[in-house]
């Protein structure tokens, strides 16, 4: 039985490259850890993706599986895993060679590789894609785990149709778990919530309901970008209206926008006077170039791998708290394997409560585990993951 191993830095257990006989376009799958045969991770396609990219991502998956690690759960924790194919997921034919991807992954997403929506991905492109290559689900290699796997399948399917304000359930998880942690910094810094601005880059299904959660609790969304730019008001933005007309891909409809909502260029979404920045895009879109414009208290980071290392020190050094990825946008994974174990129903105030709970806990321990060490958020994060990481190594190891 292949185990995790603890936070000392090992090579994948799997790494594949696959070129596309039709395009020449890659993709790449990678298995970080595998634990009791199986790994978690999303799968994305964004023009560019690389091999590293999706190699740092699938280490982060193994951070978030451990980070939610609960001995009194039914969920068993698994491995970390992405996969990426290098396309724009806007190419007439993205969908073709998605296709192609998952019938050569196959195998490996039969028995190891459980994986969803990510990046450029669709739940329900993906869900149509496999299902034309001839497989059960996206997340079967978990079957074999689960006590009851037809009702566990029941059970998530419930969940996956529950539509709350016309937002489906597994978008809004997401963003549930961002916002959460937001306002547990925000009272853990003394700030009210009605005296803090956030600002979002990306309006898709994690930026979209990450907007939607900070406005319901009194945080003023101020600005939001999108692939054509940003929209910008200080009184604040209409986040249902644009959240409720948006495109598939988190485009703003500029029709919607008030008299007052500004349109400015997308990459000025980093001068923005704010107490809440949520890059929720792209990953690498703040480094030690541009991270002198932040202007927030905050950095919540929504996207995979946001802020590269060297502009986190410069924030850090600056003291803007920067919440880790693989703390901030967790709660989408362990939704649903909450769901499909049955430590919750299909029901969307079970999931908000589990949630809420979850990202508060975790959250207030990492800030103030910072403050008694004297170290950044994500450092005390990584401390968590690493003890959690040992409390599974020692559980799923046969001695």
């Amino acid at each position: 039985m292949t185990t995790i191993t603890t936070g000392r830095s090992t090579a994948p257990h799997l790494q594949l490259i696959w070129t596309d006989p039709v395009t020449g376009r890659q993709g790449f799958v990678v298995l970080d850890r595998l634990v009791r045969g199986v790994a978690s991770g999303g799968l994305r396609m964004r023009a560019g993706c690389t091999l590293d990219e999706v190699r740092g991502l699938a280490a982060g998956m193994t951070r978030k599986e451990a980070l939610h690690y609960d001995a009194g759960n039914r969920y068993v924790p698994l491995g970390g895993a992405k996969g990426g194919i290098d396309c724009d997921p806007r190419d007439p034919g993205a969908r073709e060679i998605l296709g192609r991807f998952i019938d050569a992954v196959r195998a490996v997403l039969e028995r190891h590789w459980t994986t969803g929506e990510d990046l450029g991905v669709r739940q329900d492109t993906l869900d149509e894609v496999v299902a034309e290559a001839g497989m059960t689900s996206s997340i079967q290699a978990i079957y074999p785990l689960l006590d009851d796997a037809t009702e566990a399948r029941r059970r998530l399917a419930d969940a996956f149709a529950i539509d709350v304000d016309g937002v489906a359930l597994p978008e809004l998880a997401g963003g549930l778990g961002v916002a959460e942690s937001a306002l547990t910094a925000l009272d853990h810094y003394g700030i009210r919530y009605g005296s803090a601005r956030a600002v979002i880059q990306g309006f898709g299904s994690m930026g979209g309901a990450t907007a939607r959660y900070l406005a319901q609790a009194g945080v003023t969304v101020v600005a939001i970008a999108d692939a054509n730019g940003l929209i910008v008001n200080p009184h604040g933005l209409d986040v249902e209206r644009l959240l409720l007309t948006r495109d598939p891909h988190g485009a703003i409809d500029r029709e919607q926008l008030r008299p007052a909502d500004q349109q400015l260029p997308g990459e000025s979404w980093l001068d923005v006077d704010c107490e809440i920045l949520v890059p929720a895009a792209v990953s690498s879109c703040i480094d030690l170039a541009n991270e002198h414009r932040i202007r927030a208290r905050l950095v919540v980071e929504a996207a995979n791998l946001p802020t590269l290392p060297d502009a986190k020190a410069a924030l850090a050094g600056r003291g803007v708290a920067v919440i880790p990825d693989f703390v901030a946008n967790s709660a989408t994974n362990a939704w649903w394997w909450w769901t499909l174990f049955g430590d919750i129903g299909a029901d969307a105030v079970q999931a908000a409560h589990k949630v809420r709970d979850a990202m508060r806990t975790i959250v207030t321990d990492l800030l103030t585990t910072a403050d008694r060490d004297r170290i950044t958020p994500r450092a005390a994060a990584l401390q968590v993951v690493d003890r959690k990481l040992t409390e599974i190594e020692r559980r799923f190891t046969t001695h």
